[in-house]
C-alpha cells in the first residue's frame, strides 16, 4: 500500500548520528502528520517517545530536533519559521524555540520536514544538507569563530553564498545554559539552551540548501490568503516601521517595561533607548524572512564609542528591555553593542540581560563584590559592567562562569537570600513583560512547559486597546462563543480566554508560522486545509493543540516536575517601587486558583498530572500512562 504524504509536507525524517557517523532517513505519513501536525508537536513526540527520562541534557543521549511544519517555505508572509526542541540544559525540561530567517525554508526545499540529531562527534564537525542528501564534514577550523565567521567560512569553502546556516558561536560551545541557535548572524533560536545542545554534541552548524518544493493541495487557497495580506499590510504597519517595541514609551507609563530587575516602576528615561531613537539615530535598514513583506528586523551600524557591525542585525524589544531597562541602562549604543555581542558569541539576550540584572541587585545589596566580579562595578545603569558580563559570560571567565549557569543555579550558589532576585520560572528567565499588569501572561509564564515564556501566553494590555477598555477580549474569538473578560480579572473567563490564545500559538509553532501575521483562527484553519487538502476546522486545531501541551505536560512530569515548579517568583506579588504598579501586586491565592482551573480545563489533576483518561480521549495513551 503506498504512503499517503499531505500537501506541504516531504514525508521525510532525516536523522543523523554523531557518534557512528550514520546517516538514514525515516518516513511520515498523512496520519502521523495529521495527529501531530509540525514543529513543536513533532519536537514533543520525538522527545517524549526517545529520549530516555532522567538524562543529562548535555549527554549525548539527549536529542535535538529541527522540526518545520507544512506552511515552511511558502511564499506568503510568516511563513519561513520553524521550531528547535530539545531537552533543556537551563530548564530540566522539554524545550522549544521558534525563528524565522531563510533556514526553513531551504531545508524544506532540501527534501525534509524534520532533522533529529543524536549522539556526539569525538571531534567538531557541522552537517552539510542539500537536495535530498545530507554529510557530516569535519568543523575542528570553524571551532572559535563567531556566528559572522562560521556563515562566511562555510558559505566560502562550500562555493554557494545563498547557502543558510545555522549555527552555534563561542556561547554554544562553551556550554552556556542558555546559549542560542543563530540562524544567519542576527535571528535567534533564543530560550531553553538549545546552543549548548549542539556545543555538547560537538556539532558546530547544519548549512542547508535546497531547489524543490513539495506539492500543495489547493495553491488558489493560498493565494487567496497572499491576497488578504496584501490588503491588509496596514495590520503590520508598526512592525515594518519600527520592528518591535514600537511602544516602549506606553509600556513604561502603564507598567509593563521590567525596569531595574523587575524591582522598580519608573525609567524616565526610556524615550532614549526606543525603536524610535534607533531609526533616527543609527538604524541603516530593515530586513525580514522568507518571502515576508513586513521586514520587522532592524540592522543597525554604530561607529562611536563601540564599533557595531550591521551584520548582526540590531535590537528588538526583548533586547532592549533585558539589555536596557532591567540593567537600569539608558545607553542606546550600549544596547545595540550588547546585541551584537549576544548574536556573534549566540547566547539569549533575554537571559542573558537579565541573569546581569541578577547580578546588578546582588551587588547592590553587597551579596556580590568587586572581589567576585575582579574589580567591575556591577551597578545598575553601569553599561560598561554589562558589556564586560557578555563576554565573561559567553567564555565562561570569572563571575561569567557562574552567571552563564542562569539565575536560579547562580542564587544557589551564593545563597544568602539571593533566590529572591532570580526572576525566573523553572530556571528560565522572564521576557520582557509585566506579569503584574496583565495576569493572564503571569498564568502563562507559571504554566508554560518550557519555563517563563512570553509568545505562547495572552498578554492582557495588547487584547484591551493598552487598558483603554475595561475588558479583555480576542475578537477572532467571539464566533468561538468566548466572552470578554474584566482586565483586572484572573477569573474563570479569563482562563478560558488564556487556554484559546495559547491554543492558537501552539498551532502556529507545529504550522509553523508567525506570531506577529494576525490570521484568525478561522484562516488558520483554511490555510492548512489549502495546503495539506485536509478537510480541517478550528475544532481540529484545538484538539491538536491540547493533544502537544499535554505530551509536553507527560515530558515534563516524568522528568520531575510539579505543580509546586509552576509558579511565579515571589517578586511579583509585590508591588514596584513606584510608577503605575506600585499599588497592584499580583494576588498570589488568585494566580493559584487560576492555575488549579487551567489544569482542570485541561484534563489535568490538581497536581497538574494528565489524567489518564484524558490521554486516553487524546489519542497519547500509548506514548506513556502516569499512574
Amino acid at each position: 500500500m503506498e504512503r499517503k504524504v499531505p500537501g506541504g509536507y516531504n514525508g521525510r525524517v532525516l536523522r543523523v548520528n554523531l557518534t557512528n557517523h550514520k546517516v538514514t532517513t525515516d518516513p511520515i505519513d498523512d496520519l502521523f502528520c495529521r495527529k501531530y501536525l509540525g514543529g513543536v508537536g513533532f519536537i514533543a513526540y520525538y522527545l517524549l517517545t526517545e529520549v530516555r527520562p532522567g538524562i543529562d541534557p548535555l549527554s549525548p543521549e539527549n536529542k535535538i530536533i529541527f522540526a518545520l511544519g507544512p506552511l515552511t517555505g511558502l511564499t506568503l508572509g510568516g511563513c519561513a519559521r520553524h521550531a528547535v526542541g530539545a531537552k533543556s540544559p537551563l530548564t530540566g525540561g522539554i524545550a522549544k524555540s521558534e525563528v524565522g530567517e531563510y533556514w526553513g525554508s531551504q531545508f524544506k526545499r532540501a527534501g525534509f520536514d524534520v532533522l533529529i540529531v543524536e549522539g556526539k562527534a569525538e571531534q567538531p564537525v557541522y552537517l552539510w544538507i542539500h537536495n535530498g542528501k545530507a554529510e557530516i564534514k569535519e568543523a575542528l577550523h570553524l571551532w572559535g569563530k563567531n556566528t559572522k565567521e562560521t556563515q562566511e567560512t562555510i558559505r566560502s569553502e562550500l562555493a554557494d553564498a545563498k547557502i543558510r546556516v545555522a549555527m552555534i558561536g563561542p556561547g554554544g560551545e562553551n556550554l552556556v545554559k542558555y546559549a542560542s541557535i543563530m540562524h544567519g548572524p542576527f535571528d535567534a533560536a533564543g530560550r531553553g539552551g538549545m546552543g549548548a545542545i549542539m556545543g555538547s554534541k560537538n556539532l558546530k552548524a547544519v548549512a542547508v540548501r535546497g531547489d524543490s518544493m513539495p506539492p500543495i493541495a489547493n495553491s488558489d487557497g493560498v493565494k487567496k490568503v497572499i491576497s488578504w495580506l496584501k490588503e491588509n499590510m496596514d495590520l503590520v504597519k508598526a512592525f515594518s516601521d519600527f520592528g518591535t517595541g514600537a511602544p516602549m514609551v506606553r509600556f513604561e507609563k502603564l507598567g509593563n517595561l521590567p525596569i531595574r530587575n523587575f524591582r522598580d516602576g519608573g525609567f524616565p528615561n526610556v524615550d532614549m533607548i526606543t525603536p524610535q531613537v534607533i531609526k533616527e539615530t543609527m538604524r541603516v535598514g530593515m530586513e525580514g524572512c522568507f518571502a515576508c513583506p513586513v521586514r520587522c528586523k532592524k540592522v543597525v551600524e554604530v561607529e562611536d564609542p563601540y564599533k557595531v557591525d550591521r551584520a548582526y542585525g540590531g535590537p528588538e524589544y526583548e533586547t532592549i528591555g533585558a539589555l536596557g531597562s532591567a540593567c537600569g541602562i539608558d545607553d542606546v549604543k550600549a544596547i545595540a553593542k550588547g546585541s551584537e555581542l549576544c548574536n556573534a558569541y549566540s547566547i539569549d539576550t533575554i537571559s542573558t540581560g537579565v541573569s546581569i540584572a541578577f547580578a546588578m541587585e546582588c551587588f547592590e545589596n553587597g551579596l556580590l563584590t568587586t572581589e567576585d566580579t575582579h574589580g567591575v562595578e556591577l551597578e545598575f545603569g553601569n553599561a560598561e559592567a554589562m558589556l564586560k558580563m557578555i563576554e565573561l559570560i559567553a567564555r565562561r571567565e570569572g563571575i561569567g562562569d557562574l552567571l552563564a549557569e542562569g539565575s536560579a543555579r547562580a542564587a544557589e550558589k551564593i545563597g544568602k537570600g539571593t533566590e529572591a532576585f532570580a526572576i525566573q520560572v523553572k530556571k528560565q528567565e522572564l521576557p520582557m513583560h509585566e506579569p503584574r499588569l496583565s495576569k493572564s501572561l503571569g498564568l502563562g509564564y507559571m504554566v508554560n512547559p518550557h519555563g517563563a515564556d512570553h509568545m505562547d501566553s495572552m498578554i492582557d494590555i495588547f487584547f484591551s486597546a493598552f487598558t483603554e477598555q475595561p475588558n479583555v477580549t480576542i475578537p477572532d474569538a467571539i464566533p468561538l462563543g468566548l466572552e470578554p473578560a474584566p482586565f483586572e480579572d484572573i477569573g474563570p473567563r479569563k482562563v478560558v480566554l488564556f487556554k484559546a490564545f495559547q491554543s492558537k500559538r501552539i498551532i502556529a509553532d507545529s504550522l509553523v508560522f508567525c506570531h506577529f501575521i494576525p490570521f484568525s483562527y478561522r484562516q488558520m484553519a483554511e490555510l492548512t486545509s489549502a495546503v495539506t487538502g485536509w478537510d480541517t476546522s478550528v475544532m481540529e486545531h484545538f484538539r491538536i493543540a491540547e493533544r502537544i501541551l499535554t505530551m509536553c505536560r507527560l515530558f515534563n512530569v516524568r522528568e520531575g516536575f510539579t505543580a509546586a515548579d509552576d509558579k511565579l517568583p515571589a517578586r511579583f506579588f509585590e508591588p514596584t517601587k513606584g510608577g503605575a504598579l506600585s499599588e497592584k501586586p499580583l494576588n498570589f491565592e488568585q494566580m493559584e486558583k487560576a492555575k488549579r482551573y487551567y489544569y482542570f480545563l485541561m484534563g489535568w489533576d490538581e497536581s497538574g498530572v494528565p489524567m489518564n483518561e484524558k490521554l486516553e480521549e487524546l489519542g497519547i495513551d500509548h506514548l506513556g500512562t502516569i499512574s
